[in-house]
């Protein structure tokens, strides 16, 4: 059976491995197709392109915006995207400032109560990425500052910590308009995640299927008995696809691989055939 994977991070965001390697990895696994889908970012998709055309391996150029319901952080991937469009390319450079402004806001409070941080220390450590919390948590294990990232998230950046900034966000309708803008479907990344209840993700799913949403992630890592097929009907009852993915990040997130997640992933490639109306192409 071939597989693909529709939800994979690089180094141009908080992933590990650079987008190349990410490519030969794909080829090493015997991946049909995977998406590249950075946080709130194109750039590695044309270094991974180069790659995928020469290794054979199938690249779907992909983003996932973090965006703002009702206070929780929704995350909206677009897949098949023109990573070239203007209005997309506008519309991550304005949130990549943001972030950058954000990050400073983090720093300065750290460095106020003396930890051994800079800006310049993550542009030298992770040149080009877009840089997230992840990067700034992970400056502090490496200065032995803290024990672990998980440390970091509970007990200094995490929402509602000491050196958290707040972020301005997207809405969900604007991250999906900017998406097909560039041509791309827009899905509902990881719905479990949210903590919402069924009632609740039905309002949620309501609003973004009236806002073109395309499709749901039903197949992910976390998943647990049932909610696989339970995500499926979802989808079905709003009469919209599905997708999946691994949410790959490397040694980020170390127990989750490519293709396999957790270890009993399955996409097969007829999720991206039907999630492009039977049209998926090699050029996509």
């Amino acid at each position: 059976m071939q597989l693909v994977d529709l939800h994979v991070h690089s180094t141009a965001s908080d992933g590990t491995m650079t987008p190349s390697k990410l490519v030969s990895y794909a080829k090493q696994k015997e991946l049909y197709a995977f998406a590249l889908t950075d946080h709130d970012t194109t750039a590695g998709i044309s270094e991974a392109q180069v790659c995928a055309v020469k290794s054979g391996v199938r690249l779907i150029p992909g983003i996932e915006f973090s965006t703002e319901y009702e206070g929780r952080d929704v995350h909206i991937l677009g897949l098949g995207i023109d990573p070239e469009n203007d209005r997309l390319l506008a519309g991550t450079a304005s949130i990549q400032e943001e972030r950058a402004q954000r990050n400073e806001k983090m720093i300065r409070l750290l460095q106020n109560d003396g930890y051994p941080i800079s800006l310049q220390m993550l542009q030298e450590e992770y040149p080009g990425a877009v840089l997230t919390r992840m990067h700034i948590v992970k400056c502090l294990v490496q200065q032995k500052c803290i024990a672990s990232v998980q440390e970091g998230f509970t007990n200094y950046v995490g929402s509602g910590c000491k050196y958290y900034v707040p972020r301005t966000y997207l809405s969900p309708l604007e991250a999906i308009a900017l998406i097909h803008e560039a041509g791309g479907k827009a899905v509902l990344a990881h719905p479990l995640l949210y903590h919402l209840d069924m009632g609740q993700l039905r309002t949620l799913l309501g609003r973004l299927v009236s806002g073109g949403l395309d499709a749901l992630e039903a197949i992910y890592s976390c998943n647990e008995d049932g909610q696989e097929q339970q995500m499926r009907a979802l989808a079905k009852e709003f009469g919209i696809k599905i997708s999946g993915g691994s949410d790959f990040h490397g040694a980020n997130k170390p127990d989750i691989d490519l293709k396999t997640g957790k270890g009993n992933l399955i996409v097969p490639v007829s999720v991206l055939v039907d999630l492009f109306d039977g049209s998926y192409t090699s050029d996509l």
